[in-house]
């Protein structure tokens, strides 16, 4: 799955690019209502007419072109956005900048280019895309965030925390990922 995510990226082909079809990139239309998307409760709707729940929608919208659509009550469309991307290349590298080139995840060693980049506060909640709300993650344990056991808080330093679950540690003290980090640094 990872492999396909960086293929269809452009990270691993030749010249950096995918052919386009019709004048545009892969492109995954899913239609949910605006609060679907931001509780993450319920099911979008895929072109096929196959359900996909909310949390998968959320997942996919972390590091995808957006392009909002106003449909009228027959599912028309009245009015539709310009797509934009989320995080910028250049937000990308300082965020491996601040990361440590890497998975800041505690413990993972997976580096920036196998990782997202992840909102702490999701955008369709109102967060800003940038340094301050922002983290690399590897695809594991961008999913393990989203499950919502760990939450990752931004620390006074600048750098993101992660509590862990209850269970895992009852204080649910923070914790960092220091393997990309050179001594001194940590």
């Amino acid at each position: 799955m990872e492999l396909a995510r960086r293929a269809l990226a452009g990270q691993c082909c030749a010249g950096g690019a995918l052919p386009e079809s019709g004048g545009e990139a892969a492109t995954v239309l899913i239609t949910l209502s605006l609060d679907v998307l931001r509780t993450g409760l319920g099911a979008a709707l895929l072109p096929t007419g196959d359900l996909v729940s909310a949390a998968a929608a959320r997942r996919w919208a972390c590091d995808a072109r957006i392009v909002p659509a106003v449909l009228d009550g027959e599912s028309m469309p009245l009015d539709l956005g310009r797509a934009r991307r989320l995080f910028t290349p250049a937000r990308r590298r300082a965020l491996a900048l601040r990361d440590g080139d890497g998975c800041a995840f505690p413990g993972c060693d997976r580096r920036a280019a196998w990782c997202d980049a992840h909102h702490l506060t999701h955008w369709a909640d109102g967060g800003a895309t940038d340094l301050s709300n922002g983290v690399l993650l590897c695809g594991w344990h961008h999913q393990v965030i989203h499950r919502g056991e760990w939450a990752v808080v931004m620390a006074a330093d600048g750098r993101p925390d992660f509590h862990p679950p209850a269970w895992l540690d009852p204080a649910r003290r923070p914790r960092r990922n220091t393997p990309h980090r050179p001594p001194g640094t940590r």
